[in-house]
């Protein structure tokens, strides 16, 4: 075991003292999709102390192509990709502490997920959440890091509080529309790609090296053989209500979160429950098993095919409305079968 990290610790810019800063880490990763999948290998395989996965959905087919911690049995078995992971994950290093969540980060969450937090890696597919995420970042003084592809091109920026513009000096307020990987495709040498800048950026935070941090944003196309270095240090505003001098972290407000939205780019829409609002799974399951034919579950969730619409039901009490982006037909469904 002594040797696991002996190529690791020989790179002087880390060596046996950094390889201790990154056993004594904690990092919580957002999303374990393409880039997450990606990023927690590769922390794990480094031997980072604790790594807290974040993601809401579970293994689909169309995972596969570019999710590399999924085998087709757990798209077979439709496991939430936060338990796959950790499975995986768990065979490749023991050493690591690795707390899976199957949630969301949402303002009801991320101060509980964020406790004695090191660094947040954003593998997330929405702006909302990212905001999320820089809200609480700059409120708790904690580095993360941005990243972001579709097709064959991508992007990434390291967040510092109280040094680096923040992502909302960047973006202003959130951006609507835009590409999606079930829009436009994707390759997975761009996953790869800006999971490469996310991670070598990571391990300087981890080391404490933070002299070496880019502080720009990368852009590029692999298709295209694009490769751009944004300068943004100019764009950081002291007005700005998420890292300014009067900050107030407008997207920490429960007020402004989205109970009800659409998927990245996905026929699906989500619906979280009211805070006080829960499910007998058992109670349910008896319920629509008289409804329709097509019922299945596990331990994690439960699914259920009506009216040309697939609903998944989690254990948090989320639920996933299949084969639509109509979000007052998802509600009517919604209240329908399951709360009516």
């Amino acid at each position: 075991m002594h040797e696991r990290y002996s190529r690791q610790t020989r790179f002087s810019k880390i060596g046996p003292t950094g390889q201790e800063k990154i056993r004594q880490k904690h990092v919580l990763l957002i999303g374990a999709g393409a880039l997450g999948t990606s990023c927690a290998e590769m922390l794990v395989r480094a031997g980072i102390g604790k790594l807290t996965i974040i993601d809401r959905d579970y293994v689909e087919w169309s995972n596969l192509q570019r999710q590399q911690l999924y085998t087709e049995s757990d798209a077979e078995n439709q496991l939430p990709k936060a338990v796959a992971a950790k499975d995986r994950l768990s065979d490749i290093n023991r050493e690591v502490m690795i707390d899976a969540r199957i949630e969301e980060a949402n303002t009801m969450t991320i101060e509980d997920q964020i406790e004695g937090v090191d660094l947040i890696i954003d593998a997330t597919d929405n702006f909302e959440t990212r905001m999320l995420i820089n809200d609480a970042a700059q409120k708790w003084q904690i580095p993360w890091i941005y990243g972001a592809c579709t097709g064959s091109h991508g992007l990434t920026y390291t967040i510092l509080p109280g040094d680096t513009p923040c992502f909302a000096c960047l973006l202003g307020k959130i951006p609507s529309g835009g590409e999606t990987c079930d829009t436009v495709g994707i390759i997975s040498p761009a996953v790869q790609m800006v999971t490469a800048y996310q991670m070598a950026e990571s391990f300087k935070i981890l080391v404490e090296d933070f002299q070496a941090l880019r502080k720009k944003v990368v852009y590029f196309d692999l298709w295209s053989n694009q490769h751009t270095f944004l300068k943004v240090g100019n764009l950081k505003n002291p007005q700005c209500n998420s890292c300014g001098l009067e900050a107030n972290y407008p997207y920490l407000d429960q007020q402004v979160s989205t109970k009800t939205a659409v998927l990245c780019g996905r026929d699906t829409v989500q619906i979280r429950p009211m805070p006080d609002m829960s499910f007998d799974m058992e109670t349910l399951k008896q319920k629509l098993s008289h409804l329709s034919p097509n019922i299945r579950s596990n331990d994690y969730l439960l699914q259920v095919e009506i009216e040309d619409t697939r609903m998944v039901i989690f254990r948090d009490n989320r639920v996933l409305v299949h084969g639509t982006k109509d979000i007052n037909k998802a509600k009517t469904l919604y209240n329908r079968y399951i709360t009516g």
